[in-house]
């Protein structure tokens, strides 16, 4: 078994958020996750205590949301497609996509879907000013859920061999045009 790095411990929340995304909650066991995350059960006990505690941890979106909304307003589009493209390459790879995986009815799916609409894009919708807050702050999720769909689907493609840069340079105005819709381009 592997030791607990910082590794070991992403190795464990990735594996933990494939299992719970792929298999009902009473389905997931500590083994399992540990498992495929080549840790010790109980070294997942050692930092997360229960199954409840894993679930939890996965379920919290606060950290990604705190990433993606760390810059002004006006140039919050570029920073955002910035930060997914960072994250999508680096060892946890799914700050958000996450909760695609978690559209099927379930308490435990719904849980997740609840928390990402209130960690996530409640939060960038109290960024914004009008009356159509929320639906540009759903609607802006949507363009951020894509692109990062777009990266898992194409990890060999052209989007895997552009730099961050190049894509922000092409995906930030049209997600900034709807942070700030008539203001800022944000490219």
């Amino acid at each position: 078994m592997a030791r607990m790095t910082g590794g070991g411990r992403n190795a464990i929340l990735l594996a933990a958020r494939r299992a719970f995304a792929l298999r009902p909650y009473a389905e997931v066991t500590l083994r399992g996750v540990a498992a495929d995350a080549g840790v010790s059960a109980a070294l997942i006990v050692k930092h997360f205590g229960t199954k409840e505690g894993l679930f939890e941890a996965i379920a919290d979106f606060d950290p990604a949301a705190a990433e993606l909304l760390g810059a002004p307003l006006e140039r919050l589009g570029r920073h955002m497609v910035l930060e997914l493209v960072r994250a999508r390459r680096g060892p946890l790879r799914d700050p958000l996509l996450r909760v695609v995986y978690s559209l099927a009815i379930s308490d435990e799916r719904a849980l997740l879907r609840r928390r990402f609409r209130d960690q996530v894009t409640a939060r960038i919708a109290a960024r914004l000013d009008g009356p159509d807050a929320a639906l540009r702050a759903e609607l802006a999720v949507g363009l951020l859920l894509g692109l990062g769909a777009t990266l898992s689907l194409h990890r060999s493609g052209a989007s895997a061999e552009a730099s961050a840069e190049e894509i922000a340079d092409l995906y930030a105005p049209g997600l900034q045009g709807l942070l700030t819709p008539g203001g800022v381009a944000g490219s």
